[in-house]
């Protein structure tokens, strides 16, 4: 019985990395800086319901995976791509592309696409993000954040996670979560991206410049972080 569920939820990831896949080369890296950077303008900008800003004030690094596929009928599967940057001495760092995948179980019946938003609140954090492969939940302490512009004296998200998650849905989904969901390096959007492979030590810790492709999401990430720390 296990045996089968697994082989399920295998092949309902499986089903969700080819419709990622699904679109032609030349649209996949370069077009999700630019989605990355629409996401995020368009949860903040919304009145009251975005990421508060004392939390986004705080975070080490944000991540935005668009368009995340969940789906599933008693099982599910969850598959994204995303980037991520982190803070440096000279601003946001190059964005370090990557992969999210995980299956849950759990009443759930249908399926959707999911906006999702990842932020690194602390060191234990980053270490892991810089190791290029973790688990949420396992390697990494996870929960979800809170939602306001601002987070009313709750100070509990400082001491919870060393991730706090957000997704904004445009469908009906439930019973899934982000534990047990793996980040790894997506490596053939690294290497469209730079031209060659770039370690997430390399990029997030500033070492290397920001490509002039990274503008839209960079942009629109300091353009947030500025309107926080007022």
């Amino acid at each position: 019985m296990k045996k089968s569920v697994l082989v399920a939820v295998m092949l309902c990831l499986s089903v969700a990395a080819v419709a990622a896949d699904d679109q032609p080369k030349e649209s996949k890296a370069q077009d999700r800086v630019q989605a990355a950077a629409d996401v995020l303008d368009e949860i903040q900008g919304a009145p009251d319901k975005g990421i508060p800003q004392e939390v986004l004030g705080s975070a080490e690094c944000v991540a935005v995976v668009p368009s995340m596929l969940k789906g599933g009928f008693i099982f599910g599967g969850r598959y994204g791509r995303g980037l991520a940057s982190c803070r440096t001495p000279k601003g946001w760092s190059a964005p370090a592309f990557f992969s999210v995948a995980g299956g849950s179980f759990g009443l759930q019946i249908g399926g959707q696409a999911v906006d999702l938003v990842m932020l690194i609140m602390n060191d234990n954090g980053m270490k892991n993000l810089l190791s290029s492969k973790f688990e949420l939940g396992a390697d990494a302490s996870v929960a979800a954040g809170p939602v306001g512009r601002h987070a009313e004296g709750n100070t509990d998200w400082k001491m919870r996670a060393e991730v706090l998650t957000y997704s904004r849905a445009r469908g009906i989904f439930a019973g899934v979560s982000l534990d047990g969901a793996i980040v790894k390096q997506d490596k053939d959007s690294t290497r469209e991206f730079y031209g060659r492979m770039v370690p997430f030590r390399t990029s997030l810790t500033g070492t290397i410049e920001p490509p002039a492709g990274a503008s839209p999401f960079l942009s629109t990430l300091s353009k947030w972080a500025q309107e926080a720390a007022k």
